[in-house]
C-alpha cells in the first residue's frame, strides 16, 4: 500500500457491487494511485449514516440516495454528488409461493409482461380485500430506493395504489429471502442475488424484473460525500477511472466466471458463486423449474451504463415529488439535477478514450430499440429504454409529468 491514497468505500452485499470490488480486487485501484478499503455494511440506513459522519470518503448507493441527502430529506443529511453510475438494472419483484399460486389462476405469469402480471395481483388484491384479509406486505430496501420507486410506478401503472392496497416496508437486502420464508413479509424488490436465493430454497417466485418495468434503467450509484470531493478532486477522478474499468471488465462475458467467483466470497456476497450467474447471463429462473432470458437483465458497462445522466436524477426526483416525500420546487428540482456530475465523469475518462455522452441529460423512454447517440466518439448505443407502461420522461417537461402522474393517482 505504499504511496497509495486510501479510500474507505461502504458497500452492501449485492452483486452491483462488483463494480468497486473489482476496482481494488483486479488491480484498477492500485493502477490509480488507490488503495480502497472496502467496508461490507449490512442495511443502507448503516451505509448513509456513515457516509455523513465521515466513517466513508465514498460509498455504493442508491440512486435516489444522494439527492435525498442532497435535499435534507433523511435523518443525516452531507452535500454528496454522484460522479460516476454503478451500471443498469439488476433487480427483481419476488413473490411468496402463496401469493404466486393464488395470482396464477387469474391466468398466465409471464415475468417480460408487467402490466399482466400487475392485473393479476391486482385481482389477488381485490379478493383479500372482499374476504378481509390483512395487506400484502411488499418489502423494499430502504425508503429512498430504486426499489421504492420502481416498486411503486409499477403497482400503481396497474391500478394498485402502494399506499392503500399494500403496506411497503423497509427490510435489509440481505434478509428479504429470510423474512420471505417467515412469512413476515409476501414479496420484495431487491437487486441480485437475493431473488435468486428465494427461488433455489423454494419458498419464492420472481415475479417480474426491473428490465421489463424500465429498461435499461439506472439502479446504483457510486456517492461521494462532497466536502471531501472538493478538496480531493484528484483522487476522485482517479476512483472514477478505476470504477470504470472496473466495469468495462465487468462486462466482459470471458470473465463472468471469475467475476462470480470473486464476488461469493464470505467478505462479499457470502454465497455459492452459482447465485450470481443469472445476473450476469440474463437466464432468471423464476422459480418452479422455469428459465426466461431476459436481455439488459444487468449491464456493468455497455450502453453507456456507467454515465451519471442528470435526466435520471431528475426521474428519481419526479418520483419524490410524486408520492409526498419531497416538495417540488425550482430549487429542490436544480439540486436533484446536479446532484449527478457528468463533467466530473468526462474529465476522468477521457484518458481512457471511452465514448462518453454528449450531453448530460436524455428523454426516456422513447427508444424501442438500441440507438447510436451523439458522444466523444463513435459506437456509443443507448436503449431500449421503455416504461412498460409507455409513458415519456422529458427532463425538460419534469413539472408537467409530475402533474400528469399524480392525476393518475388520485383516479386509484
Amino acid at each position: 500500500m505504499t504511496g497509495l491514497t486510501e479510500i474507505t468505500v461502504g458497500f452492501m452485499p449485492l452483486f452491483d457491487s462488483a463494480m468497486i470490488v473489482i476496482a481494488q480486487e483486479k488491480g484498477f485501484a492500485a493502477d490509480e494511485g488507490l488503495f480502497l478499503r472496502l467496508v461490507r455494511e449490512t442495511s443502507w440506513a448503516n451505509i448513509r449514516d456513515r457516509l455523513a459522519v465521515g466513517h466513508f470518503e465514498a460509498a455504493h448507493m442508491l440512486a435516489p440516495m444522494p439527492i435525498a441527502s442532497n435535499l435534507a430529506l433523511q435523518t443525516l443529511n452531507v452535500d454528496m454528488i454522484v460522479p460516476i453510475a454503478l451500471g443498469l438494472g439488476g433487480n427483481a419483484v419476488t413473490i411468496s409461493n402463496a401469493v404466486h399460486d393464488a395470482m396464477a389462476t387469474k391466468g398466465p405469469l409471464d415475468i417480460l409482461k408487467p402490466a399482466s402480471v400487475g392485473a393479476a395481483l391486482k385481482s389477488v388484491i381485490t379478493d383479500r380485500a372482499q374476504t378481509g384479509a390483512r395487506p400484502l406486505r411488499f418489502a423494499v430496501v430502504h425508503f429512498f430506493s430504486g426499489h421504492n420507486y420502481e416498486l411503486r410506478y409499477w403497482l400503481a401503472g396497474c391500478g394498485i395504489s402502494p399506499d392503500r392496497d399494500v403496506e411497503i416496508v423497509v427490510v435489509p437486502p440481505p434478509l428479504m429471502a429470510d423474512a420471505l420464508a417467515m412469512g413476515t413479509i409476501d414479496g420484495y424488490c431487491v437487486g441480485e442475488p437475493w431473488n435468486s436465493l428465494s427461488v433455489v430454497r423454494g419458498t419464492g417466485h420472481i415475479a417480474t424484473v426491473k428490465a421489463a418495468i424500465w429498461q435499461t434503467s439506472p439502479e446504483k450509484v457510486l456517492g461521494v460525500e462532497a466536502r471531501w470531493a472538493s478538496h480531493n478532486m484528484p483522487a476522485v477522478e482517479a476512483l472514477v477511472r478505476a470504477v470504470a474499468r472496473a466495469a468495462e471488465w465487468c462486462g466482459n462475458p470471458e470473465n463472468h466466471q471469475e467475476l462470480a467467483a470473486i464476488m461469493s466470497a464470505p467478505d462479499y456476497l457470502g454465497l455459492d458463486a452459482s447465485l450470481p450467474m443469472p445476473a450476469l447471463t440474463g437466464r432468471i429462473n423464476t422459480g418452479g423449474g422455469q428459465v426466461v432470458d431476459v436481455a439488459d437483465f444487468l449491464i456493468p458497462f455497455a450502453k453507456a451504463a456507467t454515465f451519471p445522466w442528470q435526466s435520471h436524477g431528475l426521474w428519481f426526483y419526479s418520483q419524490m415529488v410524486r408520492w409526498g416525500h419531497s416538495a417540488g420546487s425550482a430549487e429542490n428540482q436544480k439540486r436533484a439535477q446536479e446532484t449527478f456530475r457528468p463533467d466530473i465523469y468526462r474529465r476522468a475518462v477521457t484518458p481512457l478514450g471511452y465514448a462518453v455522452p454528449g450531453a448530460n441529460m436524455k428523454v426516456m423512454g422513447a427508444l424501442s430499440r438500441a440507438d447510436f447517440v451523439g458522444a466523444s466518439r463513435s459506437g456509443l448505443a443507448l436503449g431500449p429504454d421503455g416504461f412498460f407502461d409507455g409513458r415519456i420522461f422529458d427532463p425538460a417537461a419534469v413539472e408537467a409529468y409530475i402533474a400528469d402522474l399524480i392525476a393518475k393517482d388520485r383516479t386509484l
